[in-house]
């Protein structure tokens, strides 16, 4: 919507005042008629300086009987005044200017009670203005709040499209980690078997270059994994991954009272990611374990049940009062994306006898 030039509302708004002087004008002597000019004259200047323009509308309206000049002031002026208090002041103010005679002479006893009721409509009247500059500065305050309030939620949906996002570069690189640098670990250590073991010169060369590649392709993945990482705020330097191998030294160096049984299928038919699944999952679970039941049992059981195998973490009911230790609440969410990327589920509940049960189904590729 196109707003009225301000320019134009000054110029329309002074006709007006000196229309409504001429039409009320009660003085017609060189210092009344000064007296109501400067009150029209001022009004283009009440948005710079309201208090100043509303203070040289009163001289004019004890004088003249105008109304226009008056009230455009006050409105303005009500519109850029937070105190309310000196709002009522001023509206008082210039009730007592309009509603004083001219000259102060002619005040006389029988007219008391005209001037008081002219006192008290005029009192009435300036509240209009007060109210209306009091409406526009709330409106006015309202849509900054609104402006901050949209800026603000934009600004939170740019913070949550940038967790979301590192969440997504931390899984793309534990992802690529897990899955690609294994394989081609395992062309270049076939790569170099194949190269001391060959006699054939094609075949070595052949060997050589592959050995090469891969380890190239291993340290440039390597790179890019920890730049995903650092750019997700994770800056944690890449580790071996953990096997199976090392889940009995997991168990028994957990601190619980816990033990290990059951058996999966031989080592090299478990994938790596599977076996690191497998891996963190009881690493989570006993972790649980110590948090939310403490000095309570647990149990590792590793199963394996034709197309399927994973593992099963149980523990007893705690024995005593669990402490309220911090936690983001991500372990088991981050687990069952992970057992789902590999095809599998994982569920988490409570046992029969009171404790907590976590359960890592995997598919057997095999079958």
């Amino acid at each position: 919507m196109n707003r009225i030039p301000a320019a134009l509302v000054d110029a329309g708004l002074v006709v007006l005042a000196g229309f409504d002087l001429w039409l009320n004008l009660e003085d017609d002597t060189p210092f009344g008629l000064v007296l109501g000019a400067l009150t029209c004259a001022a009004l283009p200047l009440r948005r710079r300086f309201p208090l100043s323009v509303f203070l040289l509308c009163l001289p004019g309206s004890l004088v003249q009987d105008v109304l226009v000049a008056p009230v455009a002031a006050l409105y303005t002026l009500a519109a850029r005044t937070r105190d309310r208090r000196l709002l009522a002041l001023y509206a008082t103010l210039f009730a007592l200017i309009t509603a004083a005679p001219w000259p102060l002479t002619d005040f006389a006893g029988e007219e008391h009670t005209w001037t008081l009721v002219t006192f008290v409509y005029t009192l009435a009247m300036a509240s209009a203005p007060v109210l209306l500059g009091q409406l526009l500065q709330t409106r006015r305050d309202l849509r900054l709040q609104l402006t901050e309030t949209e800026a603000a939620r934009e600004h939170e949906r740019e913070l949550h499209a940038q967790g979301v996002l590192a969440r997504e570069r931390a899984q793309l690189a534990r992802e690529m980690h897990d899955v690609v640098s294994h394989q081609v670990s395992l062309i270049a250590v076939q790569a170099g078997a194949l190269q001391v073991a060959t006699a054939n010169d094609e075949v070595h060369e052949a060997a050589r270059t592959i050995r090469t590649l891969s380890v190239e392709t291993l340290d440039e993945l390597r790179t890019m994994v920890t730049l995903l990482r650092a750019s997700s705020g994770d800056t944690t330097e890449l580790a071996p991954q953990p096997t199976l191998a090392d889940l009995r030294r997991l168990v028994h160096g957990s601190g619980l009272d816990a033990g290990l049984t059951g058996e999966l299928p031989a080592v090299d038919a478990v994938p790596a990611p599977a076996q690191r699944a497998l891996y963190r999952t009881v690493q989570e679970a006993l972790t649980n374990v110590r948090k939310h039941a403490p000095g309570a049992a647990a149990r590792v059981e590793l199963w394996h049940d034709g197309p399927a195998y994973g593992v099963t973490v149980t523990n007893d009911p705690p024995a005593r009062p669990a402490l309220s230790l911090p936690g983001a609440h991500q372990g088991l969410i981050g687990l069952r994306e992970r057992a789902e990327l590999l095809g599998g589920s994982l569920e988490s509940g409570p046992s029969g006898d009171g404790g907590w049960q976590v359960r890592l189904r995997l598919p057997d590729r095999r079958s």
